[in-house]
């Protein structure tokens, strides 16, 4: 029998208003572990690459239960890059929490437990890590959960439209649109707004609400 692994490399926790996806603006815990094996061009969280600490997942459980909210975030890095992070995400639903999973989609998602809303960031071109993302997890895809395409430009959109119809993922879940963060935003930011509406898309488009309250720092 194989051994649970009890620690994890935790960048961060931190209280905050989730600044994306369904439960957007809502008071929620996030738990940032440390560590990604993608180096996506437009990353904004390198310190998390290899900044962190060890936790025990008890102590990483008492420290969620500190704030009045239901809805915890784990995130990365990558958070699957850690095999422990499964069983975090086991407990955290077992303590009745409304646990949701920030994932690039390049780990495999099929042992993730079913109560957990899997936000899967599919890498477009602009982010030169497209060969990574891992199709075959798309089947584990259910209407709970939500798939993120970043934005960078125009070449950017028409690739996650043909992948959209490619693999049918309007019938799996919702779709999310974020505009690239950085330099570029102010023009992606109302290009895509545009874009979409020209071409009539049925998907949800976001911006880091966070970033947009506090800026472009970790903790928020």
């Amino acid at each position: 029998m194989s051994k649970i692994v009890s620690k994890l490399k935790i960048n961060e926790i931190f209280y905050s208003l989730q600044g994306e996806s369904k439960t957007v603006g809502l008071p929620t815990v996030f738990i940032r572990l440390t560590g990604c094996p993608l180096r996506c061009l437009y990353c904004d969280t390198e310190y998390a690459f290899h900044q962190g600490e060890p936790w025990q997942l008890d102590s990483i459980i008492s420290e969620v239960k500190k704030y009045n909210t239901r809805y915890v975030t784990v995130t990365g890095g990558e958070p699957l890059a850690q095999k422990a992070c499964l069983e975090l995400l086991k407990q955290l639903c077992d303590w009745d929490y409304k646990v949701s999973l920030e994932t690039s989609g390049a780990i495999d998602i099929s042992k993730v437990d079913s109560r957990v809303m899997r936000v899967m960031d599919l890498k477009t071109p602009s982010s030169n890590e497209e060969s990574k993302n891992k199709y075959s997890n798309l089947e584990f895809i259910s209407q709970k959960d939500q798939i993120k395409f970043v934005i960078c430009d125009r070449k950017d959109y028409e690739w996650t439209i043909s992948i959209i119809n490619n693999y049918e993922l309007f019938d799996k879940c919702e779709i999310l649109f974020s505009p690239v963060n950085g330099e570029k935003n102010s023009n992606v930011m109302k290009d895509l707004a545009n874009w979409i509406l020209e071409d009539q898309l049925q998907v949800r488009y976001q911006i880091q609400l966070h970033k947009l309250i506090w800026g472009d720092v970790p903790g928020v």
